[in-house]
Order: structure tokens, then C-alpha cells, then sequence
């Protein structure tokens, strides 16, 4: 383990964790938000396009699900490489990196002359989207006090997730429109673009994680941003301890339980990918990858092909697109229900009843027939959908230590966007031959199953993620304490 750089006799993540949400901690989550902003609007905006780019490149459903699963193909790449890159040089630059590549791509599928430089821009924009997720979540993970975690990291999901109703309104809008003579879709992916742009600009100020920093042995440039948090909190009112006389002669002594919870269990950053599948960490990774295999079924599922199973009941591109966008609504509704819930219950509880909640909407979504049925059920799968979404993401930034918390979430949203690709492939031919009833009975089975493969994870809600490494025991394992309401590093739960 590198050394730590301590103040108060205190590891510099001890130090975040005991910090009170601040006006600083608020402006990085808003930060982080922007850049998920447009990431949310580019993974669904082929799904709004997907009818009129079928139309204007006269594609045939192998064409469409090329171009449906390019972007999803190349975030597969990104969430892999960027993922790791950001635990060897650090979550800063890996940000920049995410936000180049996106930016550059989507601008040039907004002058896509055909099928082929359309699936090849997009493939390059998603390996920008493949990794901006992932080092999202673990920034989010390294700076924000436990006991509000999950509620402002789903707050930044929230704002993020405004952009699903505007992908749906700006294509009401511009589909079928030629602003200063260029087709509308082509606008929509030049909006996407200048708006990573301006998130570029923006995050130059950015700090580096300090809790990443510590890890790799930059104890001196840690304490400096962990001070910057300090000074904030001081400054809206908030006093630092006292530090605690040292224990006598007891195992560990002098060294932060945050740190001793997982000594000699923290997975050497020299070989991370190796580790998420020893213990602690391997029942982890089987958990979650799980997971980010069959949600994306049904939540992307429900995205890319809305138009096309509206389509397949009879509705034209214009009425298509008006339900559409009034069940969009339901995103960031059930995103900001998130918020309310997201610190209420234990996390993988959540996850599992918003799982459920999917199964049982995209059956009645698939079954409807009239406008009300449709908008409707519709409606109620995009709340809960985001409640998952939401409750996804903060379980996944809880899961694993510092050192391979990026490369961990990066491998796993990998297989989300893997998923995500292989799904036009047979949802598309399913939806053809059998109607949208046989597709959301797939997406309910895969929804069920990975509600009951959450029953096996851990807890996490309320607790540091220095603890939650160390093996905090699942509800079907003996808790050597009870877990406080709001957890400080100077009154740890042992985890042993």
C-alpha cells in the first residue's frame, strides 16, 4: 500500500469522508452532470433518428441495427480502455480524453455522406461515450461524504437525464425540417457535439480525485485538494474535530480505520483486472456484471426501438414521435424520484423492485393499443427505468476500492454497451416477426433475472467506500456491527 499523506492523524480519503456536503462538492457534481447531459443525448438520439435515418439512407434492417449498435460497439472499446487508463493516469485526464473523442465524432456524423461514414463516425463518438460513464462514477464515488452520495450523484443523473426529453423534443422539431438548407438530424448531431465542446471548457478547471491521487503515492498534491474541500466546508460553517488520542498498542494503531478496513484485501493497482475475480471482490463483479448484461435489454431496448414498435403498431413518424417524447418525460421524473429514494432504502433493494417495476410496464407497453395505453405505459417504464439507472450507477461506484474503480466499472459497463450492441440484432428481427409483445416478454425475463441475481450483493448505502472494500457482508451474512445513519472514519462499522 502507498503511503498516506496524513492530516489529523487522518488518511486523506478519512478526511473527504468526514466533510459535509459543500457548495464545492455541489459545483463538481454540476460539472459532472453537463458531461453526462450530452452523453445521455447522443445514446438517444439514434433511437428518435432511428426511423428517419432508416428512410433517408434507404436502410434495411441489418443497415439499421449497424448503425443502432456502431456507437454502442465503439463505447464497449471506451469503457475498457479509457476505463483503465483512468486508474493509471488518473481520472482528470481520462475526462478530457472521453470529451475529445465524442465531440469530434458527433460532429462528423452531422456530414455523413452515407450508411458506411455514419457507423464509422459513430463507432469513434461512442468510444468517447464508453468511457465518460465510467470515470464519471468513480470521480463521483472519490469525492462525495458517504452519508449523501447516493442522493447528489443522483442529482447529477437527474440534470443529465433532462436531455432525454429534449432529444425528443428538438426531433418533433427538426425531423422533416431543413434549417438554412440541411436536414434536421443533421443539426441534432451537431447540438451534441458543440455541447461537449463547451463541457470541455469547462472541465479544464477540474481537479484531479485526490482519494485516486493517494492511491498512487501523490500524498503532497492530495492533501492540497483535499484542503481546498476542507476550507470550503470550514468556511459554510463547519468545525473539524479534534483528533482522537492515539489508541495503545493495538493492531493497526496510528493508521485510519478507513485504511486498516481493507489492509492486505485491496487489490494491487499493478494488476486490477486479475483481481475482480478473487476474493473479496469476484461474487462483486459476477453481481454487477449481471446486471449491466440484461438491464441494458430493456432500458436501451425501450430507446432505440420506441419508434419502430410505434411504428409496427400503425402510427406514423409524426404521431410516433409525440408519444415518444411525452414517455421521455419520465426519465428525468424517475431520475429525480431517485433522489428521494436513493439514501431511504438499501441500494440493491431498489435496484431490484425497479427491475420488476420495468418487467411489468414493458409488458403493458408492448400489449397497448390505444394513444392512452401507449403514453402511458410508456411513461411508467422511463420512471422506474431511471430509477434502476440511477441506483445502478451509484451501487456500481460503491462496489470496488479506489486503486481499480475505474478499470472494475469500466469492464463492466464494457459488457453494458456489448449488450447494448447485440440488441438490434435480435430485437429488430423479434419485433418483425412476432410483434412488440414477444420483445417485451425477452425484456421482462432478462429484467426478472437480474433483480434475482441482486438478492446476492452488498450493502452499501450509508457506508464509505473504503468499507464497502474492505467486505461488508451481504444480508444473508452475520454483520459484526450495526451501520450508522451517517458513518464517520472516526466510528468505521468493522467489517472483519
Amino acid at each position: 500500500m502507498h503511503p498516506l499523506h496524513k492530516a489529523d492523524g487522518l488518511s486523506v480519503a478519512a478526511r473527504l469522508d468526514r466533510l459535509p456536503m459543500t457548495s464545492l462538492h455541489k459545483r463538481f457534481v454540476g460539472v459532472m452532470a453537463l458531461g453526462n447531459f450530452f452523453e445521455i443525448y447522443e445514446l438517444f438520439l439514434s433511437g428518435v433518428l432511428a426511423t428517419t435515418l432508416k428512410t433517408t439512407f434507404e436502410l434495411s434492417g441489418l443497415d439499421l441495427s449497424l448503425v443502432l449498435a456502431s456507437a454502442f460497439v465503439g463505447a464497449f472499446i471506451g469503457a475498457v480502455v479509457i476505463g483503465r487508463l483512468a486508474d493509471r493516469v488518473g481520472r482528470r485526464g481520462a475526462y478530457m480524453l472521453t470529451l475529445s473523442l465524442y465531440s469530434a465524432g458527433t460532429l462528423a456524423c452531422a456530414f455523413a455522406p452515407n450508411l458506411w461514414a455514419l457507423v464509422a463516425f459513430r463507432f469513434v463518438a461512442g468510444i468517447g461515450l464508453g468511457g465518460e460513464l465510467p470515470v464519471t462514477d468513480s470521480f463521483l464515488g472519490d469525492i462525495l461524504p458517504p452519508g449523501r452520495r447516493g442522493r447528489y450523484a443522483a442529482w447529477a443523473f437527474t440534470s443529465a437525464y433532462l436531455a432525454v426529453p429534449v432529444v425528443g423534443f428538438l426531433g418533433m422539431v427538426m425531423v422533416g425540417a431543413a434549417p438554412l438548407g440541411v436536414a434536421g438530424w443533421r443539426w441534432m448531431f451537431a447540438v451534441g457535439s458543440l455541447g461537449a465542446l463547451l463541457t470541455f471548457l469547462i472541465r479544464r478547471n477540474l481537479p484531479e480525485s485526490p482519494r485516486w491521487l493517494e492511491t498512487v503515492g501523490r500524498g503532497a498534491e492530495a492533501d492540497v485538494i483535499a484542503r481546498r474541500f476542507e476550507r470550503a466546508a470550514e468556511a459554510e460553517g463547519w468545525i473539524r474535530p479534534v483528533p482522537a488520542a492515539p489508541a495503545p498498542a493495538a493492531a493497526g494503531a496510528g493508521t485510519p480505520r478507513s485504511a486498516t478496513v481493507h489492509r492486505g484485501r485491496t487489490p494491487s493497482p499493478g494488476h486490477p483486472v486479475r483481481s475482480l475475480f478473487r476474493a473479496p471482490l469476484a461474487r462483486r463483479t459476477v453481481v454487477m456484471a449481471v446486471l449491466w448484461i440484461l438491464a441494458p435489454i430493456g432500458y436501451y431496448g425501450f430507446s432505440s426501438l420506441a419508434t419502430l414498435v410505434l411504428a409496427a403498431k400503425g402510427l406514423t413518424v409524426s404521431n410516433s414521435l409525440t408519444y415518444l417524447t411525452l414517455s421521455f418525460i419520465g426519465y428525468p421524473l424517475g431520475s429525480y424520484l431517485s433522489m428521494l429514494v436513493m439514501e431511504k432504502a438499501e441500494r440493491k433493494w431498489i435496484l431490484c423492485a425497479s427491475l420488476v417495476g420495468m418487467a411489468l410496464a414493458g409488458l403493458a407497453y408492448g400489449n397497448a393499443t390505444t394513444t392512452a395505453a401507449i403514453i402511458a405505459s410508456g411513461f411508467c417504464f422511463t420512471v422506474v427505468a431511471n430509477v434502476m439507472s440511477n441506483a445502478g450507477h451509484i451501487y456500481q461506484l460503491e462496489q470496488f476500492p479506489t486503486g481499480v474503480r475505474t478499470t472494475a466499472t469500466g469492464w463492466l459497463y464494457s459488457l453494458s454497451r456489448l449488450s447494448t450492441a447485440g440488441a438490434p440484432f435480435y430485437l429488430i428481427p423479434l419485433l418483425d416477426s412476432y410483434g412488440a409483445m414477444a420483445v417485451f416478454a425477452l425484456v421482462a425475463a432478462a429484467m426478472l433475472i437480474a433483480a434475482g441475481a441482486l438478492t446476492f450483493g452488498v450493502r452499501t448505502t450509508g457506508l464509505s467506500v473504503e468499507a464497502i472494500a474492505g467486505g461488508i457482508p451481504s444480508d444473508d451474512e452475520p454483520s459484526a456491527a450495526p451501520r450508522p445513519a451517517h458513518p464517520s472514519p472516526l466510528a468505521a462499522p468493522e467489517t472483519r
